[in-house]
């Protein structure tokens, strides 16, 4: 299915047998396809058009022949890592354009040449207004987490990124749902794509995943969160959703009032600080790290044991895309769920989704 220079990269990464989406999806790209998935962190999606890249890239060639588009920072670095890992016996070259940081080094790896760029749609734009970065050359154009990045309000700069691509280049969308608003995305810059849905696979990548919830006053949160801090996390590693940036503050001054290393993740903070404390988190010496939904993706290690929603996701797929970081690369892991007052409607549409997995529990301040 792959050539042998991939087969070894992927053999050096551990890679055995390939996701649902994977199997759906590798072979779509390499026949020069539009599609348009429907997947979550965790089912092996960078892989999945990757893999294809790092296949139909020609090395020779200086240009840029691939851009990857992606909502946060963190993604942008997570993903021309995973490319560049998947591409290093063919010579591929992949770089990370996001903003936060100095756009010199940026400016220095495009002259050098780049085959695959990786960016936040407001630093490609600054690229191209720059005219450091050429998109001429595009034959392929993938729009990952299209959802989030729609959400955060990048349609307009989408949009303006790919009218400087060929119209005859090949799309990829991925996305966690197909709302009104992604499929109209897809109407407009897809042709006739192939439709690829996971909804089986994204509940199999948290099959290994022990989900547990527990009623709690909302008065009693940090009480009861530190209670699982103390008699389950114990030596793991917690990552811990909020639902707003201002939570996140107040929840790590909170923790570490009582002494918790504990570190928060949001889009106000300082890009700088934002790259030390995910690479403590990637390293292990930093066991507690608190973030909100957007912050935290491509947040991809392993090592997570323990994820908890101190505050109930917004909807399902969140739910299961939020647990799906405590079950990686077939480990378990326990997904925590703090249910207050009025949570109890979110509470049973994630029931009604994975069903007697999530079972609850008892705290010491439970009701």
């Amino acid at each position: 299915m792959v050539s042998a220079p991939i087969a070894k990269a992927l053999d050096d990464l551990g890679y055995q047998t390939p996701t649902t989406i994977q199997e759906q999806a590798i072979p779509v790209f390499l026949n020069g396809s539009d599609l348009a998935g429907q997947a979550l962190t965790g089912t092996g999606k960078t892989a999945a058009f990757g893999i294809p890249l790092a296949e139909l890239i020609d090395p020779a060639e200086e240009s840029v022949q691939a851009i990857v588009l992606v909502p946060t920072r963190e993604l942008a670095v997570q993903v021309a890592g995973e490319l560049s890992r998947i591409g290093t016996h063919r010579g591929l070259r992949v770089t990370p354009l996001y903003g936060g940081q100095s756009i010199q080094p940026q400016i220095r790896a495009l002259r050098r040449g780049v085959h695959v760029a990786v960016g936040t749609p407001g630093r490609v734009l600054d690229h191209l207004s720059r005219g450091t970065l050429r998109l001429d050359h595009v034959r392929h154009v993938v729009l990952d987490e299209a959802d989030e990045m729609l959400d955060i309000g990048f349609a307009q700069d989408m949009d303006r990124i790919l009218h400087h691509t060929p119209k005859e280049r090949q799309t990829a969308l991925y996305s966690a749902t197909f709302p009104g608003f992604i499929r109209r995305l897809i109407n407009r810059h897809l042709r006739e794509p192939v439709y690829i849905w996971s909804d089986e696979q994204e509940l199999e990548t948290v099959e290994e995943v022990e989900q547990v919830y527990y009623e709690i006053a909302e008065r009693d949160l940090e009480t009861g969160l530190r209670e699982i801090l103390d008699q389950q996390v114990q030596g793991g590693q917690a990552l811990i959703f909020c639902r707003t940036q201002v939570n996140v503050d107040r929840l790590v001054r909170g923790l570490s009032a009582h002494e918790y290393l504990v570190y928060g993740l949001h889009g106000g903070k300082p890009q700088r600080e934002r790259d030390a404390v995910m690479k403590s988190f990637r390293e292990g010496s930093l066991k507690i790290l608190v973030s909100t939904n957007l912050a935290a993706r491509g947040i991809d290690i392993p090592s997570i044991t323990h994820v908890i929603n101190y505050n109930i996701p917004d909807n399902v797929e969140e739910y299961v895309h939020r647990i799906g970081r405590a079950g990686r690369m077939g480990r378990t892991g326990t997904a925590i769920t703090l249910v207050r007052e009025w949570d109890f409607e979110m509470l049973d549409s994630i029931m009604e989704k994975v069903g007697d997995k999530l079972t609850r529990g008892r705290l010491a301040v439970s009701p």
